[in-house]
């Protein structure tokens, strides 16, 4: 078999170039070909300088995704980048694409680096867990300090071609678009100067100005620990960059790098997190897609302006595809305007947006109008306005009449019944649940809930838009509340109960941060809207079974005092002059032990570890009656659908995987236990029972052909 690493000369500059597509992922073959090649131009007398260029769309996109987890085979990169930076004549690495993570390695181990415009680089480790292993960290401060290198490293952002050549991460960007060219040209450059290799391990000046200031590694440390929440590798990152600067030297800082990277490895943290790397990636495979085919979008109707309708609109604006928006009146089509408006102002401001793409925007992709007449000729409907579904159903009957045949009707409901609201067409096979999740211009997660009678086409338009609109779609079935939103209800009641059992709402939020999650349930809530759950606590109330155990009566009494959150500056928190951080409210707690007292509730006190097991135990039951019931696909669907959707540190996989990690024997005996206090709510799922006998975990689960 031929190597996937080509070696030519171009006159007296030898091109090394690396074709292995898609994205010459850094395989065992990849790595012993560039090995072969470096040698073979080291001792090639007509090669006075060497190019590393990619082959095809990009430079080396990173790892070999195939290898994740496994034994890797020798030669090993840090081996190969310190045989190329060891070279005697010039290398230049030839960017364009992306160089991420061990491709961006192999380009630091050059001497010297040029990219075409629209390259990228980064080192995104940190999001699997680990950290750069093969110089990442040793070299990147070498070049841009190690502050820069520290935020560049634990971010894992990618930095395009202009500002990786400020940074100083680069030496030139070419105005062309053949890299190979661009290097070829630039190696010519070296040689006619007389410049020969320029080692990165050699530079000091940055490593050197790093030293003078005293406190610079502590304010770092502190501040990757701030924003990491519980995650490892960020603060293991700064520990490597710490070595760059004090090690002895290069080689030392290498040796302590790789022993970072190997207990990396070892961490429960990094199988947690390739396993939801992977996720994002299964989640995509349904049965639909099989057969169905993408219908062509070109033009979508929104109909709703309000916060989810605006932030629908320019979700698929920022997508490159037109928007027309219908609201009532004309007040809410400009109030709906005016929020797509200020959300872009607000990207020019930050300088996500250039001001001229800003009005191109709005000149030609968003349109408003009180005329439903208008969604005529539009191949895709998102129907966002009020959870109601009288309401929803008097939208779709209009649509059945508007809409040209074949054109996809969408829901955005979070809850309700997709079947019933397709009844009201003549046409149920194109009616489909598109379930966003606010603020939809940002939130990455789409439940696409597929009804009965969704054809197989109208699944696949969905997972379309949600690649275009750089979404994470995730199949689900109907129930109420689907996936994200179902589970939500039982951990959120949990809460409730854990609260009126004696607990109180802060220490429940504290708890539930401490595990990882951004904010707990009831600062959540508060921002979301506390009115939000009560009418949904309402509309549930005619059909709550008797055995059931109901814990929100003081939350109700919240509401009642028309205390909905920030919104209102009151909900479970205070919101003093409109601060967005709430603080602990005495009346709400007096609100609590009236409650406990009028129901007989001697309160008692729970830890942070207690409250974490009944609500995570909470999640991963209900995740499995989920399972059981069809409505998810696979239980990994289940993690990415918590880990985009709600927060759900993401270095702990999500509940299932924390389930399997944990060991679903234990994970049943907290159920079971937790059962004797109350049956019908803690019932373990039949799933759940049967997989523990069978020895079995959820990830098993994952592996079957859906």
């Amino acid at each position: 078999m031929s190597s996937p690493v080509a070696y030519t000369l171009d006159g007296d500059i030898a091109v090394i170039s690396i074709d292995n597509p898609p994205v010459n992922a850094l395989s065992h073959a990849v790595r012993q070909g560039l090995l072969d090649a470096v040698e073979t131009f080291q001792s090639d007398d007509a090669a006075k300088a060497a190019v590393v260029a990619g082959a095809g769309r990009t430079f080396i996109a990173g790892a070999d995704i195939k290898e994740f987890g496994k034994p890797l085979a020798d030669p090993q990169l840090p081996h190969i980048t310190n045989v190329i930076e060891a070279s005697a004549k010039p290398v230049v690495a030839a960017l364009h694409g992306t160089a991420l993570g061990g491709g961006l390695e192999v380009a630091l181990g050059c001497h010297y680096r040029v990219a075409v415009k629209g390259a990228k680089v980064g080192l995104p480790e940190v999001n699997l867990g680990i950290l750069p292993g093969a110089g990442g960290t040793q070299r990147t401060p070498r070049l841009v300090g190690a502050e820069a290198a520290a935020e560049m490293i634990t971010s894992g952002r990618h930095m395009g071609a202009a500002e990786a050549l400020k940074s100083g991460l680069i030496d030139h960007v070419d105005d062309g678009s053949d890299p190979v060219a661009a290097g070829v040209a630039y190696a010519r450059k070296l040689l006619a100067e007389g410049k020969g290799p320029r080692p990165t391990r050699n530079i000091t000046a940055r490593i050197e100005e790093a030293k003078q200031d005293k406190g610079l590694f502590d304010r770092l440390k502190a501040d990757a620990k701030k924003k990491a929440r519980g995650q490892l590798s960020p603060v293991v990152c700064i520990d490597a960059i710490m070595a760059a600067v004090y090690a002895k030297d290069f080689d030392e800082g290498m040796k302590i790098e790789r022993q970072l990277f190997q207990d990396l490895m070892k961490t429960p943290q990094r199988e947690a997190l390739i396993h939801a790397f992977f996720g994002e990636r299964a989640v995509g495979k349904v049965p639909e897609l099989k057969d169905g085919k993408p219908r062509k979008v070109e033009k979508i109707g929104v109909i709703g302006g309000g916060t989810m309708g605006s932030g629908i609109t320019l979700a698929m604006m920022n997508a490159g595809i037109p928007v027309v928006m219908v609201e009532r009146d004309d007040a809410a089509i400009a109030a709906g305007r005016g929020r797509v408006e200020k959300t872009l102002q607000g990207g020019v401001d930050r300088g996500k947006l250039t001001p001229d793409r800003r009005e191109w925007m709005l000149a030609n992709l968003y349109s408003g109008t009180t005329d439903m007449n208008a969604l005529a000729d539009v191949d895709l409907v998102i129907e966002a306005v009020f959870e109601d579904m009288g309401v929803k159903k008097e939208v779709f009957t209009k649509l059945d009449a508007i809409c040209k045949p074949g054109a996809v009707l969408a829901t955005n409901t979070s809850y309700l019944d997709i079947n019933q609201i397709a009844a009201m067409t003549k046409r149920p096979e194109d009616v489909i649940g598109m379930h966003f999740f606010s603020p939809a211009n940002i939130m990455r997660l789409l439940e696409i809930v597929v009804a009965d009678k969704t054809h197989p086409d109208v699944v696949a338009t969905a997972f379309d838009i949600a690649r275009r609109a750089a979404k994470v779609g995730v199949r689900a079935g109907v129930c109420d509340g689907f996936i994200g939103n179902r589970i939500l209800g039982k951990y959120l009641r949990v809460a409730q109960m854990l609260v009126e059992d004696g607990a109180t709402p802060y220490e429940v939020d504290e708890a539930v941060v401490g595990f990882g999650y951004p904010m707990g349930p009831f600062a959540m809530s508060d921002l979301a809207g506390l009115d939000i759950g009560w009418m949904t606590r309402k509309r549930k109330a005619a059909t709550r079974k008797k055995e059931e155990r109901y814990s929100a009566d003081w939350l109700d009494r919240i509401c009642e005092q028309g205390r909905f959150g920030q919104k209102t500056g009151r909900g479970v928190y205070i919101y003093p002059e409109g601060a967005r951080r709430g603080e602990h409210d005495p009346e709400v707690l007096q609100i609590i032990d009236d409650v406990r007292r009028e129901k007989g509730i001697n309160a008692r006190k729970f830890s942070a570890e207690e409250i974490m097991e009944r609500y995570m135990a909470a999640m991963i039951n209900e995740g499995a009656k989920v399972l059981e019931e069809g409505i998810a696909l696979r239980p990994v669907d289940i993690d990415v659908v918590q880990i985009t959707g709600y927060g759900h540190p993401r270095w702990r996989g999500g509940p299932m995987k924390h389930a399997d990690m944990r060991g679903l024997d234990k994970v049943l005996a907290s159920i079971r236990k937790f059962e004797a206090e109350d049956a019908w709510f803690w019932k373990p799922a039949q799933l759940l029972v049967d997989l523990v006998g069978r020895g079995e975990n959820f990830d098993s689960l994952n592996r079957k052909e859906v």
